[in-house]
């Protein structure tokens, strides 16, 4: 029996103000590259002060729904597509995030952390604050708030689970990784396999093989994603992330309506 074609179910779109190309360009690249279906999972609206440039905004959220929900009903037949959004985990906005989350019918939502404090520390416009940080404690203070978005209750999933690495600061020790994978399992929740990382300076994918390896032995499955932030990018490396998953044992799945399809 022939694998499956692949899901790709991390993508963003120029509302996000850091994304180009059209929803139904990301879609038809879906198409030419032979995917089965595709989640727009853009970078939620947050409070106003969280952020700004590098996400839609509240009162651009219809227009988010609107432009999906047209590329559905055109690619309905051909193409599966789903309505999602890559939402933010920081301690004070849950609240915020559980009303977002509340008014609209998602498919799936990746709970995902991009902020220490007021650091966004996957941005190049801030990457020389590395050198100020212990990276033993960065990567603790990172994996806690992992687990915190774990058992909050709001995501499907946990995007790109050992980001902190992207500039090539890997994680010294490992520990917390762990603790936090097993928030993950413990809440039930799925990561998302996100490639990426091989695009990036770290050139590896998020989680790290090792991660994967134990997120496996955890039973937590996958969620492909290239975190496509142009049409090109859709289905990025997937043969390769395919390949390492089955290394490794695991399984890949999708969400629709926000229920884990196997």
């Amino acid at each position: 029996m022939s694998p499956r074609p692949a899901f790709d179910s991390h993508l963003h779109t120029p509302l996000c103000g850091h994304a180009t190309g059209t929803p139904r360009e990301y879609a038809q690249a879906a198409l030419d590259a032979g995917l089965s279906g595709l989640c727009f999972t853009d970078h939620s609206p947050m409070p106003a002060w969280y952020d700004a440039p590098w996400r839609m905004h509240l009162d651009q959220l219809p227009q988010y729904i609107e432009e999906v929900r047209t590329v559905q009903a055109e690619f309905a037949g051909r193409l599966d597509v789903r309505l999602g959004l890559e939402a933010d985990f920081h301690p004070g906005t849950e609240r915020f995030v559980e009303r977002l989350l509340a008014a609209h019918d998602w498919d799936y939502v990746i709970g995902s952390v991009h902020y220490l404090g007021a650091w966004g520390f996957d941005n190049p416009e801030f990457v020389a604050e590395y050198r100020e940080r212990d990276l033993g404690d960065l990567y603790g203070d990172y994996y806690a708030l992992i687990e915190s978005a774990a058992r909050c209750g709001l995501f499907d999933s946990i995007g790109h689970l050992d980001l902190p690495k992207k500039f090539g600061h890997r994680d010294p020790g490992g520990a917390a990784a762990l603790r936090a994978l097993d928030a993950v399992a413990g809440a039930g929740l799925s990561l998302d396999f996100n490639t990426a990382g091989w695009r990036k300076p770290v050139a590896e994918a998020y989680p790290a093989p090792a991660l994967v390896g134990e997120a496996v032995r955890r039973g937590i499955p996958l969620v492909l994603g290239s975190d496509a932030h142009q049409p090109q990018e859709v289905g990025f490396r997937f043969a390769d992330a395919a390949a390492l998953i089955g290394a490794a044992g695991g399984r890949t799945v999708t969400y629709a309506g926000r229920v884990r399809q196997d």
